[in-house]
């Protein structure tokens, strides 16, 4: 499968008139098209949603293009639960999914009538302390199953080895709990394996899933309203990968459903999703400059992003597709490692990357950043974050987060007598 850009070289020139590399551009017909998509392949569920998980893309706009679809939002602090909230999501459009969660954020999380998600059994009396001893009608509980997480390809991941979610046995003891305490309506939540590029892995754990809450549903008397399948599902980073085929992931969950829920008369649980990656991922890029080449033992080329921008190759050792605008049909004749400005050996796109001749001034596009790219950055060496923009369906170019400032930077030391001094500093800057 060929990766292309959805911007060419002439729309960069252009957007860089305005805004200057670098800087990450997502693709507004994308991310909604893959929201339709999303919300077809499971319209057969009544009270189906997709809460998107808000640590992926925190911004705004790209939240609002997710909302007008019917997307909740799940939440993971209480920085995120007040993004939703401007926006106008609230209720149960909001599912609050956190582990060694602070009192107040439990707290905040219930006045705007989000779902609250516990991870352990212990939390149910810390919230119900931190909220007066009060919890609310619907509360839903992670689940871990322990061990290994397996499928026909083989091992998925290791549960057993994750610090979330509770057992088999503490989640029955929770719901009896929570019943104890006035909770009517339950939910059960588990993300077992991560960026799974694999149509088997949600009706795989809806299957399992739907197993538990029968059975939780008999032993308990919990009335289960929904089943959270969570994260999970990716994205082929690699050109030659297929991705997943959301229709054929929804039809497989309806399968699992009809065949585990249906007769025993929990017809009307809803099903809920928690994506990230597979939401944004690739309608998201970096967009960064050629701006050094390098000629030692290896042949290097400079751009003018680093790992701040984009940290998941330094961190992961990730691959991310690269195409230099302009040179898509040239041949990959030359062999690059493509390097950030970082003291850090690890500040690299790529190594040892196949790629058309990169001249000084070239654009090269990072492909698949649109989740867990920006969000992910910080200010080692001092760097600043770059700016996000929106290419438009009708091809105008909005810039949704401005770059950030040595004044954004300093900021916080503005309560100390030296910020005086500083503040002399950016004005002769600015």
């Amino acid at each position: 499968m060929m990766k292309k850009a959805y911007v060419s070289k002439q729309q960069v020139e252009e957007i860089v008139k305005k805004y200057p590399t670098p800087f990450y551009l997502y693709d507004e017909k994308g991310i909604v098209e893959n929201a339709k998509a999303v919300k077809k392949a499971f319209a057969w569920n009544k009270g189906f949603r997709e809460y998107f998980a808000v640590k992926a893309t925190p911004n705004p706009k790209i939240m609002q293009l997710l909302q007008a679809e019917g997307c909740g939002f799940d939440c993971s602090s209480i920085t995120e639960l007040m993004l939703s909230k401007s926006i106008g999501a609230c209720g149960e459009n909001i599912m609050f999914s956190s582990n060694d969660t602070p009192a107040e954020e439990f707290v905040y999380a219930d006045k705007i009538g989000g779902i609250i998600n516990f991870d352990d059994i212990t939390h149910i009396e810390f919230a119900r302390e931190a909220l007066g001893g009060k919890l609310p009608e619907t509360i839903s509980c992670r689940y871990n199953p322990g061990g290994v997480f397996q499928m026909s390809n083989g091992i998925m991941d290791n549960p057993g080895d994750s610090k979330y979610g509770m057992t088999r046995e503490q989640l029955a003891e929770s719901f009896k709990i929570l019943k104890g305490y006035g909770v009517k309506h339950f939910g059960i939540h588990a993300f077992l394996a991560s960026n799974t590029v694999t149509n088997e892995y949600y009706p795989t754990l809806a299957g399992q899933l739907f197993e538990l809450a029968v059975e939780l549903e008999k032993e308990t008397g919990a009335d289960i309203a929904f089943i959270n399948l969570s994260g999970g599902v990716g994205i082929p980073y690699e050109p030659d990968k297929e991705g997943n085929d959301i229709a054929a992931i929804g039809e497989g969950v309806r399968r699992e459903y009809e065949r585990i829920l249906v007769p025993a008369g929990m017809d009307d649980v809803a099903i809920y999703t928690e994506m990230g990656r597979f939401m944004l991922g690739p309608y998201g890029a970096l967009v960064t400059k050629a701006i050094h080449e390098k000629h030692i033992y290896k042949e290097y080329i400079g751009v003018d992003a680093c790992a701040v921008n984009l940290m998941r190759p330094a961190m992961y050792g990730s691959y991310h597709h690269i195409t230099v605008l302009g040179k898509e049909n040239e041949p990959l004749d030359h062999v690059y490692d493509v390097t950030g400005s970082l003291c850090e050996n690890n500040d690299k796109f790529a190594i040892d990357r196949k790629l058309p001749k990169i001249d000084m001034g070239d654009y090269l596009f990072i492909h698949d950043a649109g989740a867990h790219g920006f969000a992910m950055g910080y200010n080692y060496n001092g760097k600043l974050w770059c700016s996000e923009l929106l290419l438009k369906e009708d091809g105008s170019v909005e810039m949704i987060r401005r770059a950030e400032t040595p004044r954004d930077y300093f900021a916080t030391f503005d309560c100390l007598p030296e910020y005086a001094e500083l503040d002399k500093i950016m004005k002769e800057f600015e």
